[in-house]
């Protein structure tokens, strides 16, 4: 790409040998269709979804380190053309415009294909499973720019199990999937079942978060009084779990913290209801429904064990949220965390393991500490914004290098 140095290393400093023009980082484009509410933290618009929080933390993460940062998203009523922290925002369609099959086309290919051309950019980002996949990795090839398609979830590389309503688009995020320049997966699970089902070798990138500058990292578990659950309320995160573990721990205090999931995911009607009807029957809980991200991070600071009840994740940003804190996490589900090879946090197989685990913590501080440290060493040597901007940079190094 013009300007952008091939002969740029890592380390060794772009300009430093004498003739070398100075190196342009390039232009990184988010194509994200629900992001604005995320990243503009507008508490009106109920959409927290993992992917999109993903975006919006290393969208600031490139900006803040001097890339120039673009974003298309969906027409929330934003301007055509908005800046949030010197984040560019390029609206595209109305969720509702356009007519039912034929809105496939238009406004929705030709909305996003219009801003992915107004936008100009280098490299253009695309995250969790969609058609959308196909969209860019041909809007790259014909007009030569780069592409990356970033794994959000274990069944992402699950052919037929990813969260995709119609078989038309299932057919072209696989397509889209073999054509993108580079996969970018959460962990070494999703590396290998990309590489059997796909033939792709992907980029093995840990998700980051930053904590907010006020949130205290060091609180002692003298002060953490709460069991805390954060998520989408979807079948496969399996609330009910974490219900039936306040029935059996009535002296503790819960905490469930989410909305219902978007219409088109294969929700069981009625779920949403019946999870929340349930959790207000229990005395111990406190269900507080969808809350914006800013608001469900003080809960975290105020929580002794944080709760995971899925049947399967990627790398859930609720685990860095939590580690980053130092809080202990117990799970049904593995997501491949190891320290010195050992797991970072304890897996269960039923709700009477949960319940052991969660009551050890609350009740052997010496325990408690040691998982604590555990998390927190985690967090630092895997999912820092240090760490991870490192390994993007990398990568983005090679992909204009080619």
């Amino acid at each position: 790409m013009a300007g952008f140095s091939a002969a740029r290393r890592e380390g060794a400093g772009a300009c430093e040998r004498a003739g070398d023009a100075p190196a342009r980082k390039p232009h990184v484009c988010f194509v994200s269709p629900y992001l604005w509410p995320v990243l503009a933290r507008d508490p009106s618009l109920k959409i927290v979804g993992g992917a999109e929080v993903q975006q919006s933390i290393l969208a600031r993460l490139f900006r803040r380190a001097g890339y120039r940062v673009s974003v298309i998203s969906l027409d929330y009523g934003q301007p055509a053309l908005a800046e949030v922290d010197g984040i560019s925002v390029h609206k595209a369609y109305r969720r509702e415009a356009g007519i039912p099959v034929l809105r496939f086309l238009h406004p929705r290919l030709t909305s996003t294909w219009r801003a992915m051309r107004e936008v100009d950019a280098d490299i253009y980002y695309q995250r969790s499973a969609a058609y959308l996949t196909a969209v860019i990795a041909e809007f790259c090839r014909r007009h030569g720019k780069r592409s990356i398609y970033a794994g959000a979830s274990d069944m992402d590389f699950q052919p037929g199990k990813q969260q995709i309503r119609y078989g038309r688009d299932r057919w072209l995020f696989e397509h889209g999937l073999a054509n993108v320049d580079r996969i970018v997966v959460q962990n070494a699970r999703q590396q290998e079942d990309c590489r059997r089902h796909y033939g792709r070798e992907a980029v093995l990138v840990p998700s980051c978060y930053e904590p907010p500058p006020d949130s205290p990292r060091d609180a002692p578990a003298s002060s953490r009084d709460l069991i805390l659950w954060v998520g989408t309320i979807h079948t496969y995160k399996q609330p009910e779990i974490f219900l039936e573990l306040a029935r059996r721990l009535p002296a503790r205090r819960f905490v469930l913290i989410g909305g219902s999931a978007t219409p088109g995911t294969a929700l069981r009607p009625g779920y949403f209801e019946q999870v929340q009807a349930e959790a207000r029957s229990l005395p111990n809980v406190e269900f507080k429904g969808f809350l914006p991200l800013a608001e469900v991070e003080p809960w975290f600071d105020r929580a002794r064990v944080f709760v995971n009840t899925s049947v399967y994740e990627g790398m859930p940003n609720t685990f860095m949220q939590a580690w980053a804190r130092g809080i202990p996490t117990v799970a049904t589900v593995d997501v491949g965390a190891r320290l010195e090879g050992k797991p970072v946090y304890r897996t269960v197989q039923d709700v009477a393991q949960a319940a052991e685990e969660v009551e050890r913590l609350f009740a052997d501080e010496l325990h408690w500490a040691r998982s604590s440290a555990r998390c927190r060493e985690y967090f630092e040597s895997s999912h820092s914004g240090r760490e991870v901007l490192g390994r993007y940079e990398r990568l983005f190094e090679e992909l204009m290098a080619r």
